[in-house]
């Protein structure tokens, strides 16, 4: 029998910037290869106006909140200055309450604080805007260096393009990386970024070099499987050792060592997830030499065990 599918509603309030309303709708799309349906929904069913000129009329109101597992609430304007509407607090706090999962993109976050709800918790949302949720809401930990922040039942995101990554963030979380992947290839978008990426960076770096990191970071996942040192992944990009790893924290939040594991991991994930392979053999497939090296990653970057992974995404991958 096949599983019920998880249902989310997207929450587009006044001054709703397009983008933010458009990527929660596409990645988590009612299609049947996704286990998610979306529901567009506003304060009240009709018209809504927007920002960028735009407007968005919404078959629903606050309804679908009230039966959503996630509610997005995506950025909007003048949230400095524009407080959310009394029953949107109300229900998105009563959402929280039955168990359903929060989650705000950009200045969406402002709806969120007026819950209270991230009152005590990390916190993060467009740069332009940080200091002025701080502000406002002391009692929140606000990190402007960050793409999102996830507390568990409550997360939020930086600018419209982090909102791709929170999105893909909840996926792998909810069904793997497998499916994940799928998604980012279906949206053209890099399949992970970290979380503790900073937003931006604030001064320019040469686009030869930018190239060239991509490329060494195409062909490292190409070779997993091999000896990835730093000084073989400078020489690959050309560049001193010392240089690589400074600009490639700046690009990836990472360390390039760090971000070697991390993809062994997801590799090992989705080997897990898609295939028979016992655990020595991924082992050995991804880099991490023996099995027991693989668990103590495995433990380390997700806290579970990969035969509790693959118990736990499998059965979900075959409903």
């Amino acid at each position: 029998m096949s599983r019920r599918k998880h249902q989310v509603a997207v929450l587009v309030l006044e001054g709703a910037k397009p983008l933010d309303v458009g990527i929660p709708a596409q990645v988590f799309s009612s299609r049947p290869s996704m286990p998610y349906t979306v529901r567009v929904c506003g304060p009240a069913p009709g018209l809504v106006a927007g920002g960028d000129g735009l407007s968005y009329h919404v078959a629903e109101g606050l309804e679908a909140v009230e039966h959503a597992d996630t509610v997005f609430v995506p950025g909007y304007r003048d949230p400095a200055t524009t407080a959310p509407p009394a029953a949107v607090v109300e229900a998105l706090v009563a959402a929280h309450a039955r168990g359903a999962r929060l989650a705000a993109i950009s200045t969406g976050a402002f709806a969120l604080a007026a819950t209270g709800l991230l009152d005590g918790k990390r916190a993060t949302t467009h740069w332009h805007y940080a200091r002025v949720l701080a502000e406002r809401h002391p009692r929140i930990r606000v990190d402007e260096n960050v793409l999102f922040v996830d507390e568990g039942a409550v997360l939020t995101s930086a600018g419209a393009a982090s909102g791709i990554d929170l999105c893909l963030h909840l996926v792998r979380r909810d069904h793997g990386v497998g499916l994940s992947n799928h998604v980012a290839r279906r949206l053209v978008a890099a399949p992970y970024r970290s979380g503790g990426q900073a937003q931006y960076v604030p001064r320019s770096v040469p686009e030869p070099l930018g190239d060239l990191f991509a490329d060494t970071r195409e062909w490292a996942l190409a070779h997993l499987a091999e000896s990835l040192t730093l000084e073989g992944l400078a020489r690959h990009a050309r560049v001193s050792a010392r240089t690589f790893s400074r600009r490639f924290v700046e690009d990836t939040g990472y360390t390039p060592m760090q971000w070697v594991l991390r993809a062994r991991v997801d590799l090992a994930r989705e080997l897990l997830e898609r295939t028979d392979l016992g655990v020595e053999q991924i082992a050995d497939r991804v880099g991490l030499g023996t099995g027991a090296n693989l668990r103590l990653h495995f433990h380390r970057v997700l806290g579970t065990s990969p035969t509790e992974y693959r118990h736990t995404f499998a059965a979900r991958a075959e409903t």
